[in-house]
């Protein structure tokens, strides 16, 4: 490479390698380099090419690849030839570098057609980019570091991309990225595809001096290469790894070196499992951080279910081998991947329910979706979505390929409403860009179809309607794998049998189970549910929960029973709090919150406001409210003996009859006013209460006269209110009130408890969620 003072006129000259590099192929196996012999050819090569260059730089052109034996005759390099040339004439020239130019960025972390987050690493380490070059990395072969390891000093190889010349590659030296980054302590992860497992157990391998080697033996003699060993120290069993195609020829050749034992039953068995993958971490930092690293990979298997077959881990602490099933082997990876957070952690969504909280739901997944990937390395990709329960058109990602960035946004649902024939699958692209989704025919029974993918971990379905027919489904899906968070209490305040299933569901699989997330199901966005378990797993003993659970009713007896001087309170927080508090003063559609008006009125404003249920004789005939007491009462172990029928038929109501909310009768009216009137004369006010005793076991309703000045009394409009009277909180209980309805806060909640979930899953990371009003002030 060198020789003059002048680069203005180059002197190339080109070397056939077969006049220098020199190989004995009767060393070893692929033939090894005689580095005396063929630096001295290159000596002589050199003097001639710099007398010809005439004092210009000499540039040299080799061939790679190609060399001569010991006796000239031309021969290969065999495998990576070329790569192993560059290096080889690297430690000739004593180069200051060894560039190899090959069709990719570098040293990837994973193989990016199996894990498309991989990303070029750095730098990496000789020994690293040798594990890793075992392991399938297609990058180097191990023989190509050879070289520039055994010359002093070493030389660096950088690993460049010829069609991206500018893009900084790998450099392969002494340290490694690994080194510095105590969060990852590896530097990458892979795999060897078409393994063979051949375990040999039996009793009569105990304490029996030379099985090993009679295995190993014959092994060498039938020519099988053994990948990977694993013994346990009872010595009751080896177990190795070799290719796919010489398993058959491996079992054979054992069975018959251990016929006799055999026979006897000393050994029981010779067992091939196929087809297998090894999956390996490797770094260099594993053996310079703390503890932790080999928990935190099989944690990752484990977690996204896979089974571990084999383990191996040598005692340089620089690999960690797992062996799996080849059809896990890619779900693996991308789990191991995303646990030393060299990407994101991906979870495919689905939503089930498109009204306001629907919608809602997909706004703020829109929008949080780069701040949760940034602050939590949680990608939630939604990847299906069903109107209702009774929809027959499912909208899902048209490409179901694990790693596509596409994700369903709010603007995407809203052009798939146009018309479509459910009978066929129809796809919809924006802006002339590639197709994103697919309108499918279906329905909600076959919905988790449209979104489990085997190489993902993670799966959820958001259930946003209130549908009894949904609520039934919850079970099925828990039992695929697929967590459940639902805002719809038909799941758990439906029949017993439903109740139960949905418990045996919950722990199917053990800690592997999927998760239902039922915290929204009472109480909306109020933290009811997670207050009450968090009591109980405290070791706390409820004694009483009562409270004003029900949004519509708190509204319509606030509006026709309101306590005395109400606005005061409103005008007294807004006041305090310099605008902030806006309270319920301006909800009303013709009278000031705080003072009374008609049944009709508050009726038909609670109806406008979206207060009601669909059908809003569920609200007067306490069906919804009395699911809800159900679940509290499954959280506390009493629906053994109780349904919501049955606390429904109990509860009081504030009417009786049946209500036309379009034309209310007078009848109606004064029977409502009558009653307010009754507490009204006694100095309370008129208030639905909730309660469950424990103790006496009574669950119900009533409509309750509350002291002017009691909490329930001045409990705001549209607010909820409900008490824990527990051992630890004797003299005051402890109470939960705010708004619960409302669908952003509602959908915030939602997807508040998922993120908790998968946070526990990968570790702790800062963030913060924000309601999609609020999401044009953060930024993404």
């Amino acid at each position: 490479e060198r020789v003059s003072n002048s680069d203005e006129n180059p002197y190339f000259s080109y070397l056939d390698a077969r006049r220098v590099i020199t190989i004995d192929e009767g060393a070893i196996e692929n033939g090894a380099v005689c580095w005396e012999k063929s630096s001295g050819k290159f000596t002589q090569v050199f003097a001639e090419d710099i007398a010809a260059s005439a004092g210009k730089k000499l540039n040299y052109i080799i061939t790679g690849y190609v060399a001569s034996n010991t006796e000239g005759v031309a021969t290969t390099l065999k495998r990576d030839g070329s790569d192993y040339s560059a290096a080889i004439m690297g430690k000739i020239l004593q180069s200051i570098s060894v560039t190899i130019w090959t069709d990719v960025d570098g040293v990837l972390s994973a193989d990016p057609r199996r894990v498309p987050d991989a990303f070029v690493i750095p730098e990496v380490s000789y020994n690293e980019a040798m594990e890793l070059a075992y392991f399938g990395a297609k990058v180097l072969h191990p023989k190509t570091i050879q070289p520039v390891i055994s010359t002093f000093p070493n030389i660096p190889i950088y690993i460049r991309n010829t069609f991206a010349p500018s893009f900084p590659g790998t450099r392969i030296y002494n340290s490694s990225s690994a080194h510095s980054d105590r969060e990852r302590s590896v530097c990458g992860f892979s795999s060897i595809e078409n393994i063979a497992l051949i375990n040999v157990e039996g009793s009569g391998m105990i304490g029996v001096p030379g099985v090993a080697k009679r295995i190993f033996g014959t092994l060498e003699n039938v020519g099988v290469n053994v990948v990977l060993i694993s013994q346990a120290s009872s010595e009751h069993s080896i177990t190795f790894a070799t290719v796919q195609k010489q398993s058959q020829q491996a079992k054979e050749a054992i069975e018959e070196e251990f016929q006799k034992e055999l026979k006897k039953s000393r050994i029981s068995q010779v067992e091939v499992i196929s087809p297998c993958s090894i999956i390996a971490v490797v770094g260099d930092g594993m053996k310079l951080t703390v503890a932790g690293v080999s928990g935190r990979f099989f944690s990752a298997l484990g977690e996204a279910k896979i089974n571990i077959l084999a383990i191996s881990q040598g005692c340089s602490q620089r690999n960690i081998s797992a062996v799996v099933s080849t059809l896990e082997s890619t779900r693996a990876l991308r789990a191991v991947h995303a646990a030393f957070r060299f990407s994101h952690t991906t979870v495919r969504v689905g939503i089930s329910g498109m009204d306001e909280l629907g919608q809602s739901l997909l706004k703020l997944l829109q929008t949080q979706r780069a701040k949760i990937r940034r602050n939590f390395d949680i990608d939630l990709q939604v990847c299906a979505v069903i109107d209702s329960g009774l929809s027959k058109k499912i909208i899902c990602l048209k490409d179901k390929t694990f790693g596509s960035s596409d994700s369903i946004t709010l603007p995407m649902y809203n052009n798939s409403l146009d018309d479509h024939d459910s009978s066929r699958e129809s796809s919809v692209s924006f802006n002339k860009e590639p197709e994103i989704f697919s309108v499918r025919s279906g329905g909600i029974s076959g919905f988790q179809n449209h979104l489990i993918s085997d190489d993902c971990a993670h799966h959820v379905i958001f259930d946003c309607t209130g549908d009894a027919k949904v609520g039934t489904l919850h079970a099925e899906w828990l039992c695929q794998g697929v967590n459940v968070v639902t805002a719809n209490n038909w799941g758990l305040g439906g029949p017993r049998e439903q109740r139960e299933a949905i418990t045996k569901a919950e722990t199917a699989q053990g800690k592997f189970s999927a998760e239902y997330f039922r915290g929204v199901t009472v109480g909306g966005a109020l933290p009811v549910i997670q207050t009450l378990k968090s009591l109980l797993n405290s070791g706390d003993k409820i004694r009483r929960i009562d409270g004003i659970i029900s949004v519509s009713m708190s509204y319509i007896l606030f509006r026709i029973s309101p306590p005395p001087n109400a606005n005061r309170n409103s005008q007294f927080d807004k006041t305090i709090s310099k605008g902030a508090f806006q309270g319920d003063i301006s909800t009303s559609l013709s009278l000031h919150v705080g003072d009374a008006c008609s049944f009709t009125d508050a009726v038909k404003e609670a109806i406008a406001l979206g207060l009601m249920e669909n059908d809003p004789q569920k609200d007067f005939n306490n069906e919804y409210t009395s699911r809800c007491l159900m679940i509290l009462a499954k959280e506390l172990g009493l629906d053994q003996s109780i349904s919501p029928q049955d606390i429904q038929e109990v509860s009081e109501k504030l009417v009786e009859d049946e209500i036309d909310f379009n034309q209310i009768t007078d009848e109606i009216e004064m029977k409502v006013q009558a009653k307010v009137k009754a507490a009204k004369d006694k100095g309370c006010v008129l208030r639905q209460v909730a309660s469950i005793d424990v103790a006496q076991g009574e669950i119900g309703l009533k409509l309750v006269e509350v002291p002017n000045t009691h909490i329930f009394a001045v409990n705001p409009p549209s607010c909820e209110c409900v008490r824990f009277f527990t051992e630890r909180h004797l003299r005051y209980p402890l109470i939960i009130q705010g708004p619960s309805a409302g669908a952003d806060s509602t959908a915030s909640a939602l997807l508040a408890e998922l993120l908790g979930h998968m946070r526990s899953k990968i570790g702790p990371r800062f963030g913060a969620i924000s309601r999609p009003s609020s999401m044009n002030k953060l930024p993404i």
